[in-house]
Parts: structure tokens; sequence; C-alpha cells
């Protein structure tokens, strides 16, 4: 349904050239003061404060979270939310490792140390001889690491542990078939979150932030853990409870909460690591996440296909007609047969067909054998529960 061949896409954050430079000049138009928007753009920028417009067919997350998205409101009107799950895994996996040495060998404070020193201080190589004694640490090799969360992060996280030596224990209730082939078969299943609480020296959160991991570690569970633990939280800052954390550091229940998320109730804390959200903020995981993101929407905007949104099923239908048209439609019964209806009145003879449902949402995509005119494309539209309507002809 787009008026022009040349669509406007809406940046909101500085996003990798590598990304961009995907969307060809003679069909898009991108920038940071578009009007009228066929899609967005977006990383950490907080759409919930903004008025979307009615013109967005499409929006891209170059990023795996999508907190700062109006999902819900989105999904009303049709439109897909797209990320880029996995592009950024390495960097925090790197991230993860480092969080984990940080804390066995007491870096932090080591470092804190160092740097109160004096270079006139009397007898400098005793005091640092005499202050090193404070920051002993433990090697990897040998302890266990828990994963909660087996998706790429998780399944990158166990890998590299295992070829540290380290014991691994994993928990994730629906994790995917591609996810428990690439996990390494050394990693032991646990059965619940709990069970990895209570069993392992270190434990890493890799989920995403919803209702069901709110406050997935709290004071109902974090007193399983170890005395003198480590939990690691490279996830959402509200899947642990920073009440129950608080608590347990000051009990000597964890010896560190490494996190990437900083907070007025972690900032100062000194058995607390807490990064400015650095997990995806290397060259490489930007320039992956982009190029990743700007091709599902490309894709999406010019073909209708669907990967890797978090509210739209995943569609994909090789062309055999020049003439395409994509519907999201509310799941309910009978959706296909009146969509097939008002195009068999209106003379029009299906040549393809695909559709697929996620949750309460279903995304149609039909192939026509003949140009579609706009009058059945406003008749499709006014079908109760219809959300959104779009013709993607080809030249």
């Amino acid at each position: 349904m787009e008026a022009s061949p040349r669509l406007n896409i809406l940046v909101l954050n500085a996003i990798s050239a590598s990304g961009l430079s995907r969307l060809p000049a003679e069909r898009y138009r991108v920038g940071k003061d578009i009007t009228d928007p066929a899609a967005v753009l977006v990383r950490s920028a907080d759409m919930h404060k903004m008025v979307i417009p009615a013109s967005v067919r499409a929006i891209g997350r170059a990023g795996a979270g999508t907190n700062n998205i109006p999902l819900a409101a989105m999904s009303e009107r049709g439109v897909p939310v797209f990320n880029a799950p996995g592009a950024n895994a390495n960097a925090v996996k790197e991230l993860v490792l480092a969080g984990l040495l940080m804390a066995a060998r007491n870096i932090t404070p080591a470092l804190a140390f160092v740097g109160g020193l004096k270079a006139d201080t009397p007898e400098l190589d005793k005091a640092i001889e005499d202050g090193k004694k404070s920051f002993a640490g433990f090697e990897l090799a040998g302890h266990t690491l828990g994963i909660v969360g087996l998706g790429k992060i998780g399944c990158l996280v166990a890998d590299a542990a295992i070829k540290l030596g380290m014991q691994v224990l994993g928990y994730d209730p629906d994790i995917t078939v591609d996810a428990a082939w690439s996990l390494p078969s050394q990693v032991k299943r646990a059965a619940s979150v709990n069970e990895v609480l209570r069993s392992a020296h270190f434990v890493t959160l890799h989920v995403p932030l919803v209702e069901a991991t709110r406050h997935l570690v709290n004071d109902a569970n974090i007193g399983l853990m170890r005395e003198g633990a480590v939990l690691l939280n490279f996830s959402r800052e509200g899947v642990v409870s920073d009440v129950a954390m608080l608590e347990a550091l000051a009990s000597g229940r964890l010896a560190y909460y490494v996190c990437d998320f900083p907070g007025a109730a972690t900032l100062g804390h000194p058995r607390i690591v807490a990064l400015p959200h650095l997990g995806a903020s290397t060259r490489e995981a930007e320039e992956n996440c982009a190029i990743m993101v700007v091709d599902q929407l490309r894709d999406y905007l010019e073909h209708g296909h669907v990967a890797n949104a978090v509210n739209f099923p995943s569609v994909s239908m090789e062309r055999e007609s020049r003439f395409r048209i994509a519907i999201a439609n509310s799941n309910v019964p009978n959706m296909l047969g009146q969509i097939s209806t008002t195009m068999a009145k209106a003379g029009l003879n299906i040549h393809n067909m695909v559709n697929k449902s996620r949750g309460p949402m279903a995304y149609t995509l039909v192939d026509i054998d003949s140009p579609v005119g706009d009058s059945v494309l406003g008749s499709l539209a006014d079908i109760q529960g219809v959300l959104s309507v779009r013709y993607l002809p080809q030249a």
C-alpha cells in the first residue's frame, strides 16, 4: 500500500553505517528528521514516550532487548517489531568472562587499592606487597558455573567456561532446537532455577525481562546460593531483586554481584561490579546488529517476510507472482475464509498462500495472479480482526 517506491526510514539512534548502507538510496530515504516513516530503526531510544506515526509499518531494534518499544500497541496496529538475537552474543560472552575473572581475582578492589597509592609513598614496593594479600582470589577451573537461559549467549558462555576448565550447569525451560544443538554435551541440565542457585559457585543470567522473569532471583531463593557465591546479570536490571541482592551481599551469602546496569542501589558498593551497559558495545556487535535488523526490515518491507520479530510469527514464501498482499490479523476463527472470499468476489485468483500464527497474532502472505486494486485492499482492511494490509507488487 506504499504510495511511493521510495520509502522513508526514521533513525532514532546512531546505527552502524554497515547496516544503513544496505538500504539503497534509490529505494529508501534514511535520516533522523524523516516525516511519515514507513519504518523506524532504533537502539536504546525510549519509544514509549514518542508518538509513533500511523505511517509506520515496522520497527527494527538493532539489538536484542525490546523493552524500550511499546510492543502491545504495535501489535494492535499490526506492526512487527524486529530485533537481532545473537548478533551481539560474542560481545556479551566476552564481557561475562571478564566479569567472572573480575570477581574471582578481586580485580575491582585491587585496582582501587593501586589507584590510591602515591608515587612518593615510603617503601612503595613493600606497601604493594603487603596490600596484595587482601586481594587473593581463586582460579575458575574446577568451579561450577550455573547458566540460566541457554540461548545464543548462554551457549557461547557455556562453551567458553568449559574450555576454562569449569563445570557447567544449565537451565532453560524454553530451549530451542537450534540452541540445544549448539549446547556443549558437557553441560549438565538442571531442573529449575533453584537447582542452579543451590549448586553453582557462579550464576549468570541470560533471559529476557518479561513478567515471568521479573525478580527471577529474589528474597525467596537467593538464600539457596552457596556462601560466597557470585551472581552475574547481563540480561536486564529487573531480573534480580535489588533488595534481595543487597541483603545477600551484606550477609556474605554473595561475594560479588556483577551487572551491566548501574543504578541508585548499586553505585559505590564495594562488592558490586556495575558496568555502564557495555554488553553490546563493541564495533563488531554494533555492525552485526545493524546488518541483521536492516536486512530483516528490508525483506519485510519489500517482500512481506518476517524473521526475528518478537510479536509476529516467522513467515517466508518464495515469490511465484509479481502481485503479493501481506495481511496481519488477530488470531481468531474464519479469518482465512473471509480473506479468500473477499479476493474471490473481486475476481482474484490466489496463486499461493501461507498463514502462520503466534499467540494472538496471525500473519498471511498471498500471491495473486493479477494486479490488486485499492478497493479490494480497502475491503480486506475492513474485515473485523484485520490489523494491517500491505500491497507488495514487483516491477
